[in-house]
């Protein structure tokens, strides 16, 4: 047994605080009612919460100051997490703490001057619009399910959606008339995208067709405007891991040498409309970023990508 999963062993006979406990519970209802987290986010905060009072034990975390923390962090530190997840944790920790002082359970936030790690700097990884559509292209769509799978990858590609934004997507979202669609993002945030028509075309004629008979012998009924829009072969909407195995069998199929995942069609879009002339801001809008500085990295994806055609082109490069 390795020492992660000894001490992981080790904190599971450990006990939680009641105090501590309801903290907890009521910091989870603060995040997910009054700063509108995803449950994604919310129910990564709320098992880091959670670990760091499994190793507090008896002690409340209301009887905690900065030195009790940083030998938090230091034992977490023989997990060898990624850098990533550490910067998580400590974000749990500090948005924890500041709501533990904002409701008073507090006097001093010990957790106030936390500080992340330096994060690796990694550019986002895109596809060629040549690779992109040799992927729609290789896609079988004589099934109903291939059909739809089809229609998934447009919109991705059409619009930079998130593929957890496009498995909610209801028919009360669709405007196809001005190909816009109404998509709700992380913290619920809500915004419009644009479609092409090509795509429009595609999603038209999935449901006009297809999306009755993806269900294999269920009767799902007339859809109304919180019906799916997206469905599994049971009727129920359709999960973002199908998403993920579909893109991994034609990408499997057609032997191309990239790792292909869902956001990887939301980089690829973002880049190619910066590398098209699209405006920062425009983009940002696109995108559903709160900050532009997340828009930012596509540009120096582009100026990347410019280096390289560069290199491999010029005669004296």
């Amino acid at each position: 047994m390795n020492i992660k999963n000894q001490s992981c062993k080790c904190i599971r006979t450990m006990t939680v605080n009641a105090n501590s406990k309801q903290d907890l519970e009521d910091f989870k209802s603060y995040i997910i009612a009054e700063k509108n987290f995803s449950h994604h986010t919310a129910k990564a905060y709320c098992s880091d919460i959670l670990s760091f009072l499994i190793w507090m034990d008896e002690q409340s975390c209301e009887d905690v100051n900065f030195s009790k923390i940083r030998d938090y962090l230091h034992f977490i530190q023989k997990f060898n997490y990624k850098k990533t997840t550490i910067a998580r944790k400590i974000s749990s920790l500090r948005t924890f703490y500041k709501y533990l002082y904002r409701e008073r359970k507090v006097e001093i936030n010990p957790a106030i001057s936390l500080t992340n790690p330096k994060r690796p700097k990694s550019l986002p990884k895109f596809l060629t619009p040549d690779e992109v559509e040799h992927i729609l292209n290789n896609i079988k769509i004589d099934t109903p399910a291939g059909y739809r799978n089809r229609t998934i990858l447009e919109l991705l590609w059409a619009t930079g959606m998130r593929v957890s934004e496009l498995a909610g997507l209801n028919f009360g979202d669709l405007n196809l008339v001005e190909n816009e669609i109404r998509v709700f993002g992380k913290g619920s945030r809500e915004r419009i995208v644009l479609i092409t028509d090509r795509a429009k075309s595609f999603l038209e004629r999935y449901l006009e067709s297809a999306r009755a008979l993806v269900p294999k012998g269920y009767d799902i009924g007339e859809p109304n405007e919180t019906s799916p829009v997206f469905i599994n072969n049971t009727g129920y909407r359709l999960q973002t891991k199908s998403v993920r195995n579909a893109i991994n069998e034609v990408v499997e199929k057609i032997s191309l040498p990239k790792h292909v995942t869902p956001h990887v069609f939301r980089h690829s879009f973002a880049t190619h409309l910066i590398e098209n002339g699209a405006d920062l801001r425009v983009v940002q809008e696109l995108l559903g970023h709160v900050s532009i500085s997340n828009t930012q990295i596509y540009t120096h994806v582009s100026t990347q990508h410019l280096k390289e055609v560069y290199n491999q082109s010029h005669p004296r490069a």
